[in-house]
């Protein structure tokens, strides 16, 4: 008889998924308090920042020696997606509810699992989670336009999150390895959106306060969500991540609603039942 999984490997993925989710949203959440204060620019670079610093000081000094040099790019790369992700969510947030941004966002990862699906099933699953996600959308161009365009951009990096994280969470040697890798990239992408945040910085008012608000931002949203995922991806093909994010969008919503009192509508609401009935029926 095989032996089972003790310790954090007995966790089914999806427990894993739950749990990241949860915190990323109340994250999100907790940064549009701090938007009148320090703005987007400021508050995405100081999460991304403090989170990045944060996972150097719990893994010491992140080993690489042993990575390749392609390893080295992917994780470059996917901190650059990483931090323009988070800056173009932001900005979108700024201006559209919580739910709604996340909803146009998530375009990004249905296409990643369009490319990756091979079965009827999971072809249905998707159908009913387009169709959540544009109930759930709700949005005109004409109410937010730069809110829709950053929303849209956000949904291309998350595309590009999915595929680079998956890279780097496979080509490791495990999820330590993976968190390793994790701090590179947040160290990589800081240093990418510096000039914008540095702008964000002049126009707002930092205090120590504010400053230790956004640290809180970047565990909730980039440490706890990140790590997990590097757990997550290193046991799920990249399609499966991506049906697997059709909770994303309820969960923002619930969030919203509770944190934010953004209260969604009726087509909201089918929205998200239409969402949890394509999780439901994805091939497993």
């Amino acid at each position: 008889m095989a032996s089972r999984p003790a310790g954090l490997g007995a966790v089914p993925a999806p427990a894993f998924f739950v749990a990241g989710a949860v915190s990323q949203y109340v994250g999100a959440a907790l940064a549009v308090v701090l938007f009148p204060y320090l703005g987007p620019l400021a508050v995405a670079w100081l999460r991304v920042g403090t989170s990045g610093a944060l996972l150097w000081l719990l893994r010491g000094t992140p080993r690489r020696a042993a990575w390749d040099r392609p390893r080295r790019r992917a994780i470059a790369a996917f901190g650059v997606a990483l931090a323009a992700m988070n800056l173009c969510f932001y900005l979108a947030v700024e201006r559209l509810p919580l739910g709604n941004a996340v909803a146009i966002e998530f375009l990004g990862p249905i296409v990643v699992a369009v490319v990756g699906t091979r079965t009827a099933r999971n072809v249905v699953a998707l159908g009913l989670a387009v169709a959540g996600v544009v109930l759930l959308a709700e949005v005109q161009w004409s109410a937010s336009p730069s809110g829709v365009m950053f929303a849209l951009g956000s949904a291309v990096l998350w595309a590009g999150y999915i595929v680079l994280g998956a890279r780097v969470a496979r080509s490791g040697a495990g999820p330590a390895d993976g968190l390793d890798a994790l701090a590179w990239s947040m160290l990589i992408g800081s240093l990418a959106i510096a000039p914008a945040g540095l702008v964000g910085i002049a126009l707002g008012e930092p205090t120590p306060v504010l400053v230790l608000g956004c640290a809180a931002v970047g565990v909730l949203s980039n440490v706890v969500p990140y790590g997990l995922d590097q757990v997550i991806l290193h046991r799920l093909r990249p399609e499966q991540f991506a049906l697997l994010l059709a909770l994303l969008p309820a969960t923002a919503a619930v969030v919203g609603a509770v944190a934010l009192r953004q209260v969604p509508s009726v087509l909201e609401s089918v929205g998200i039942g239409l969402v949890a009935a394509a999780v439901a029926a994805r091939e497993r």
